[in-house]
Protein backbone atom coordinates (compact mmCIF):
# COMPACT_ATOMS: atom_id res chain seq x y z
CA UNK A 1 0.00 0.00 0.00
CA UNK A 2 1.40 3.38 -1.01
CA UNK A 3 1.06 6.55 0.99
CA UNK A 4 -2.38 7.30 -0.36
CA UNK A 5 -5.39 8.58 1.49
CA UNK A 6 -8.69 10.13 0.45
CA UNK A 7 -10.84 12.93 1.82
CA UNK A 8 -14.39 12.06 2.85
CA UNK A 9 -15.39 14.95 5.09
CA UNK A 10 -15.43 17.92 2.70
CA UNK A 11 -18.63 20.03 2.50
CA UNK A 12 -20.88 19.49 -0.51
CA UNK A 13 -22.12 22.26 -2.76
CA UNK A 14 -25.29 23.01 -4.69
CA UNK A 15 -23.13 24.01 -7.64
CA UNK A 16 -21.92 20.43 -8.22
CA UNK A 17 -22.31 19.94 -11.97
CA UNK A 18 -24.28 16.82 -12.91
CA UNK A 19 -24.71 15.86 -16.54
CA UNK A 20 -25.72 12.79 -18.52
CA UNK A 21 -26.96 10.06 -16.11
CA UNK A 22 -27.30 11.42 -12.56
CA UNK A 23 -27.73 7.91 -11.17
CA UNK A 24 -24.02 7.27 -11.69
CA UNK A 25 -22.70 10.29 -9.79
CA UNK A 26 -20.61 9.29 -6.81
CA UNK A 27 -22.18 10.11 -3.44
CA UNK A 28 -18.79 11.25 -2.17
CA UNK A 29 -18.48 15.01 -1.65
CA UNK A 30 -16.23 16.66 -4.23
CA UNK A 31 -12.55 17.13 -3.48
CA UNK A 32 -12.27 19.81 -6.15
CA UNK A 33 -14.89 22.38 -7.17
CA UNK A 34 -14.36 24.95 -9.93
CA UNK A 35 -16.92 27.73 -10.37
CA UNK A 36 -16.98 29.85 -13.55
CA UNK A 37 -13.20 29.82 -13.95
CA UNK A 38 -11.81 32.40 -16.31
CA UNK A 39 -8.28 33.13 -17.47
CA UNK A 40 -7.46 35.98 -19.82
CA UNK A 41 -4.25 37.25 -21.33
CA UNK A 42 -5.08 40.75 -22.49
CA UNK A 43 -7.89 40.46 -25.02
CA UNK A 44 -7.45 36.67 -25.38
CA UNK A 45 -9.53 34.42 -23.10
CA UNK A 46 -7.90 31.00 -22.65
CA UNK A 47 -10.45 29.64 -20.15
CA UNK A 48 -13.99 30.98 -20.39
CA UNK A 49 -16.61 30.25 -17.68
CA UNK A 50 -15.51 26.69 -16.85
CA UNK A 51 -17.21 24.87 -13.95
CA UNK A 52 -16.79 21.27 -12.85
CA UNK A 53 -16.40 19.10 -9.75
CA UNK A 54 -14.28 16.04 -8.95
CA UNK A 55 -15.64 13.58 -6.35
CA UNK A 56 -13.25 11.79 -4.01
CA UNK A 57 -11.77 8.57 -5.32
CA UNK A 58 -12.54 9.22 -8.98
CA UNK A 59 -10.40 9.93 -12.01
CA UNK A 60 -11.71 13.00 -13.82
CA UNK A 61 -10.41 13.75 -17.31
CA UNK A 62 -10.08 16.97 -19.28
CA UNK A 63 -9.83 16.45 -23.03
CA UNK A 64 -9.46 18.93 -25.85
CA UNK A 65 -7.41 19.81 -28.94
CA UNK A 66 -4.31 21.97 -28.75
CA UNK A 67 -5.19 25.39 -27.44
CA UNK A 68 -8.45 24.24 -25.84
CA UNK A 69 -7.43 25.59 -22.41
CA UNK A 70 -6.77 22.27 -20.64
CA UNK A 71 -3.32 23.05 -19.27
CA UNK A 72 -4.27 26.64 -18.46
CA UNK A 73 -7.22 25.38 -16.44
CA UNK A 74 -5.26 22.91 -14.34
CA UNK A 75 -2.40 25.36 -13.76
CA UNK A 76 -4.91 27.54 -11.96
CA UNK A 77 -5.77 24.59 -9.71
CA UNK A 78 -2.34 24.34 -8.15
CA UNK A 79 -1.58 28.05 -8.09
CA UNK A 80 0.87 28.19 -10.99
CA UNK A 81 -1.35 30.66 -12.83
CA UNK A 82 -3.68 33.05 -10.97
CA UNK A 83 -7.36 33.12 -11.91
CA UNK A 84 -8.75 36.10 -13.79
CA UNK A 85 -12.23 35.30 -12.53
CA UNK A 86 -14.34 32.67 -10.86
CA UNK A 87 -13.72 30.63 -7.72
CA UNK A 88 -11.94 27.41 -6.89
CA UNK A 89 -12.19 25.18 -3.83
CA UNK A 90 -9.99 22.17 -3.12
CA UNK A 91 -10.56 20.06 0.00
CA UNK A 92 -13.31 22.57 0.83
CA UNK A 93 -10.80 25.46 0.98
CA UNK A 94 -10.65 28.51 -1.25
CA UNK A 95 -7.46 28.40 -3.33
CA UNK A 96 -6.91 32.15 -3.02
CA UNK A 97 -6.81 32.00 0.78
CA UNK A 98 -5.32 28.57 1.46
CA UNK A 99 -2.89 27.83 -1.36
CA UNK A 100 -0.05 26.70 0.91
CA UNK A 101 -2.25 24.21 2.79
CA UNK A 102 -3.72 22.92 -0.48
CA UNK A 103 -0.37 22.47 -2.22
CA UNK A 104 0.84 20.38 0.71
CA UNK A 105 -1.89 17.84 -0.09
CA UNK A 106 -1.65 17.61 -3.88
CA UNK A 107 0.81 15.99 -6.26
CA UNK A 108 1.48 17.45 -9.70
CA UNK A 109 2.91 15.69 -12.73
CA UNK A 110 3.52 18.42 -15.31
CA UNK A 111 3.93 18.01 -19.07
CA UNK A 112 7.52 19.15 -19.00
CA UNK A 113 10.38 17.02 -17.73
CA UNK A 114 11.59 19.16 -14.82
CA UNK A 115 13.81 16.54 -13.20
CA UNK A 116 17.28 17.65 -12.11
CA UNK A 117 19.72 16.13 -14.63
CA UNK A 118 22.68 16.52 -12.27
CA UNK A 119 21.15 14.28 -9.60
CA UNK A 120 20.51 10.57 -9.40
CA UNK A 121 17.06 9.06 -9.50
CA UNK A 122 16.98 8.65 -5.73
CA UNK A 123 18.37 12.14 -5.10
CA UNK A 124 15.60 13.66 -7.24
CA UNK A 125 13.08 11.95 -4.99
CA UNK A 126 14.81 12.80 -1.73
CA UNK A 127 15.38 16.48 -2.48
CA UNK A 128 11.85 16.98 -3.77
CA UNK A 129 10.56 15.56 -0.48
CA UNK A 130 12.32 18.46 1.24
CA UNK A 131 9.85 20.90 -0.30
CA UNK A 132 7.19 19.28 1.90
CA UNK A 133 9.37 19.33 5.03
CA UNK A 134 9.33 15.56 5.29
CA UNK A 135 11.79 14.17 7.86
CA UNK A 136 14.70 12.61 6.03
CA UNK A 137 14.10 9.03 7.26
CA UNK A 138 10.48 9.22 6.13
CA UNK A 139 11.47 10.78 2.80
CA UNK A 140 13.97 8.01 2.13
CA UNK A 141 11.46 5.32 3.08
CA UNK A 142 8.80 6.74 0.78
CA UNK A 143 11.29 7.20 -2.05
CA UNK A 144 12.34 3.55 -1.86
CA UNK A 145 8.75 2.31 -1.90
CA UNK A 146 7.70 4.61 -4.72
CA UNK A 147 10.68 3.67 -6.88
CA UNK A 148 9.69 0.04 -6.42
CA UNK A 149 6.12 0.94 -7.34
CA UNK A 150 7.19 2.47 -10.67
CA UNK A 151 9.76 -0.27 -11.32
CA UNK A 152 12.82 1.99 -11.01
CA UNK A 153 14.42 0.65 -7.84
CA UNK A 154 17.26 -0.93 -9.80
CA UNK A 155 18.00 2.48 -11.39
CA UNK A 156 18.01 4.44 -8.10
CA UNK A 157 21.68 5.43 -8.40
CA UNK A 158 21.64 6.31 -12.10
CA UNK A 159 21.69 9.89 -13.31
CA UNK A 160 18.39 11.06 -14.76
CA UNK A 161 19.87 11.54 -18.22
CA UNK A 162 20.71 7.83 -18.34
CA UNK A 163 16.99 6.96 -18.25
CA UNK A 164 14.70 6.42 -21.22
CA UNK A 165 11.79 8.78 -21.83
CA UNK A 166 9.36 6.27 -20.32
CA UNK A 167 11.50 5.87 -17.21
CA UNK A 168 11.67 9.63 -16.77
CA UNK A 169 7.87 9.92 -16.90
CA UNK A 170 7.54 7.14 -14.32
CA UNK A 171 10.03 8.98 -12.11
CA UNK A 172 8.04 12.23 -12.43
CA UNK A 173 4.94 10.27 -11.38
CA UNK A 174 6.73 8.74 -8.39
CA UNK A 175 8.05 12.15 -7.35
CA UNK A 176 4.52 13.60 -7.49
CA UNK A 177 3.47 10.99 -4.90
CA UNK A 178 6.26 11.64 -2.39
CA UNK A 179 4.04 13.79 -0.15
CA UNK A 180 1.24 11.16 0.01
CA UNK A 181 -1.20 13.45 -1.84
CA UNK A 182 -4.98 13.37 -1.59
CA UNK A 183 -5.27 14.71 -5.14
CA UNK A 184 -2.96 13.85 -8.06
CA UNK A 185 -2.94 16.23 -11.04
CA UNK A 186 -1.55 14.75 -14.26
CA UNK A 187 -0.99 16.96 -17.30
CA UNK A 188 -0.61 14.65 -20.33
CA UNK A 189 1.47 12.12 -18.37
CA UNK A 190 2.13 9.71 -21.26
CA UNK A 191 2.72 12.07 -24.19
CA UNK A 192 5.59 10.85 -26.34
CA UNK A 193 5.85 7.43 -24.70
CA UNK A 194 6.00 4.18 -26.62
CA UNK A 195 3.04 1.80 -26.19
CA UNK A 196 4.79 -0.39 -23.61
CA UNK A 197 5.72 2.59 -21.41
CA UNK A 198 2.26 4.08 -21.79
CA UNK A 199 0.55 0.88 -20.66
CA UNK A 200 2.96 0.62 -17.73
CA UNK A 201 1.95 4.10 -16.54
CA UNK A 202 -1.73 3.21 -17.00
CA UNK A 203 -1.33 0.15 -14.81
CA UNK A 204 0.30 2.24 -12.08
CA UNK A 205 -2.47 4.83 -12.24
CA UNK A 206 -5.09 2.10 -11.98
CA UNK A 207 -3.37 0.83 -8.84
CA UNK A 208 -3.49 4.32 -7.37
CA UNK A 209 -7.22 4.56 -8.16
CA UNK A 210 -7.82 1.25 -6.40
CA UNK A 211 -6.06 2.72 -3.36
CA UNK A 212 -8.60 5.58 -3.26
CA UNK A 213 -6.51 8.36 -4.76
CA UNK A 214 -8.41 11.12 -6.58
CA UNK A 215 -6.90 11.91 -9.98
CA UNK A 216 -7.33 14.83 -12.38
CA UNK A 217 -6.00 13.98 -15.83
CA UNK A 218 -5.49 15.85 -19.09
CA UNK A 219 -4.67 13.76 -22.13
CA UNK A 220 -4.71 13.61 -25.92
CA UNK A 221 -5.08 9.84 -25.88
CA UNK A 222 -8.71 8.76 -26.14
CA UNK A 223 -7.88 5.19 -25.15
CA UNK A 224 -6.19 6.53 -22.03
CA UNK A 225 -9.24 8.60 -21.12
CA UNK A 226 -11.65 5.71 -21.75
CA UNK A 227 -9.57 3.34 -19.66
CA UNK A 228 -8.82 5.58 -16.67
CA UNK A 229 -11.56 8.20 -16.36
CA UNK A 230 -14.76 7.73 -14.38
CA UNK A 231 -15.97 11.03 -15.78
CA UNK A 232 -14.53 13.56 -18.19
CA UNK A 233 -15.20 16.79 -19.98
CA UNK A 234 -14.23 17.87 -23.48
CA UNK A 235 -13.08 21.47 -23.89
CA UNK A 236 -12.56 23.59 -26.97
CA UNK A 237 -11.62 27.24 -27.31
CA UNK A 238 -11.68 27.70 -23.56
CA UNK A 239 -15.18 26.37 -22.94
CA UNK A 240 -16.73 23.04 -21.93
CA UNK A 241 -18.51 21.26 -24.78
CA UNK A 242 -19.76 18.19 -22.88
CA UNK A 243 -19.21 16.46 -19.52
CA UNK A 244 -20.14 12.97 -18.40
CA UNK A 245 -19.25 9.29 -18.22
CA UNK A 246 -17.20 8.13 -21.26
CA UNK A 247 -19.58 5.34 -22.27
CA UNK A 248 -22.59 7.67 -21.93
CA UNK A 249 -20.94 10.31 -24.10
CA UNK A 250 -20.25 7.73 -26.79
CA UNK A 251 -23.81 6.43 -26.73
CA UNK A 252 -25.35 9.93 -26.75
CA UNK A 253 -23.24 11.65 -29.39
CA UNK A 254 -22.29 8.79 -31.71
CA UNK A 255 -24.21 5.61 -30.91
CA UNK A 256 -23.09 2.02 -30.62
CA UNK A 257 -21.62 1.48 -34.08
CA UNK A 258 -19.78 3.31 -36.83
CA UNK A 259 -19.75 2.28 -40.48
CA UNK A 260 -16.82 3.70 -42.42
CA UNK A 261 -16.94 3.78 -46.20
CA UNK A 262 -13.84 4.80 -48.15
CA UNK A 263 -14.30 6.74 -51.39
CA UNK A 264 -18.14 6.76 -51.17
CA UNK A 265 -20.07 7.01 -54.43
CA UNK A 266 -22.83 9.62 -54.90
CA UNK A 267 -25.51 6.91 -54.93
CA UNK A 268 -24.43 5.75 -51.48
CA UNK A 269 -24.53 9.29 -50.11
CA UNK A 270 -28.04 9.71 -51.51
CA UNK A 271 -29.09 6.45 -49.81
CA UNK A 272 -27.68 7.58 -46.45
CA UNK A 273 -29.47 10.93 -46.71
CA UNK A 274 -32.77 9.30 -47.70
CA UNK A 275 -32.57 6.97 -44.71
CA UNK A 276 -32.07 9.96 -42.40
CA UNK A 277 -28.92 8.44 -40.92
CA UNK A 278 -26.48 10.48 -38.83
CA UNK A 279 -23.25 10.77 -40.80
CA UNK A 280 -20.17 12.86 -41.57
CA UNK A 281 -19.00 13.27 -45.14
CA UNK A 282 -15.24 13.74 -45.10
CA UNK A 283 -14.94 13.67 -48.87
CA UNK A 284 -12.68 10.66 -49.21
CA UNK A 285 -14.59 8.84 -46.47
CA UNK A 286 -18.07 8.86 -44.94
CA UNK A 287 -18.73 8.00 -41.29
CA UNK A 288 -22.22 6.66 -40.53
CA UNK A 289 -23.25 6.70 -36.86
CA UNK A 290 -25.94 4.98 -34.83
CA UNK A 291 -27.27 1.56 -33.91
CA UNK A 292 -26.22 0.17 -37.26
CA UNK A 293 -25.61 -3.46 -36.44
CA UNK A 294 -25.33 -6.07 -39.16
CA UNK A 295 -28.50 -5.44 -41.19
CA UNK A 296 -27.66 -1.86 -42.12
CA UNK A 297 -24.01 -2.75 -42.63
CA UNK A 298 -24.93 -5.47 -45.10
CA UNK A 299 -27.24 -3.11 -46.96
CA UNK A 300 -24.58 -0.40 -47.18
CA UNK A 301 -21.73 -2.74 -48.08
CA UNK A 302 -23.81 -4.21 -50.90
CA UNK A 303 -23.98 -0.71 -52.40
CA UNK A 304 -20.22 -0.19 -52.28
CA UNK A 305 -18.15 -0.96 -55.35
CA UNK A 306 -14.99 -1.41 -53.29
CA UNK A 307 -13.80 -3.24 -50.19
CA UNK A 308 -13.43 -0.07 -48.13
CA UNK A 309 -16.50 -0.60 -45.93
CA UNK A 310 -16.03 -1.58 -42.30
CA UNK A 311 -18.26 -1.90 -39.23
CA UNK A 312 -16.76 -1.13 -35.82
CA UNK A 313 -17.78 -0.07 -32.34
CA UNK A 314 -17.97 3.66 -31.67
CA UNK A 315 -15.20 5.11 -29.50
CA UNK A 316 -14.50 8.22 -27.49
CA UNK A 317 -12.31 9.42 -30.35
CA UNK A 318 -15.41 9.54 -32.57
CA UNK A 319 -17.10 11.79 -30.00
CA UNK A 320 -14.02 13.99 -29.71
CA UNK A 321 -13.66 14.49 -33.48
CA UNK A 322 -17.38 15.00 -34.01
CA UNK A 323 -17.53 17.76 -31.37
CA UNK A 324 -14.19 19.51 -31.91
CA UNK A 325 -13.78 19.01 -35.65
CA UNK A 326 -11.06 17.39 -37.69
CA UNK A 327 -9.02 20.38 -38.78
CA UNK A 328 -5.43 20.67 -37.57
CA UNK A 329 -4.72 23.05 -34.67
CA UNK A 330 -1.58 25.10 -34.05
Amino acid sequence: MLYISSISDQPSTSDFIVSMDTRTVSPSPPILEAFHLRKSYGSFTAVDDVSFAVPAGQCFGILGPNGAGKTTAIRMLYGFSPMTGGALRIFGMDVRDNLRSIKARIGVCQQENNLDPDLTVFQNMEIFAGYFNLPRPLARERAEKLLSFVALKNRRDDKVMELSGGMMRRLVLARALINDPDLLILDEPTTGLDPQSRHSVWQQLEELKKGGLTILLTTHYMEEASRLCDRLMIMDRGRILVEGIPSDLIRTYVGHDVIEVAEPEPALLDFVAEKGLAYENLGHRVMIYGENRNTLYQEISSRCSNDGCILRMATLEDVFLKLTGRELRD
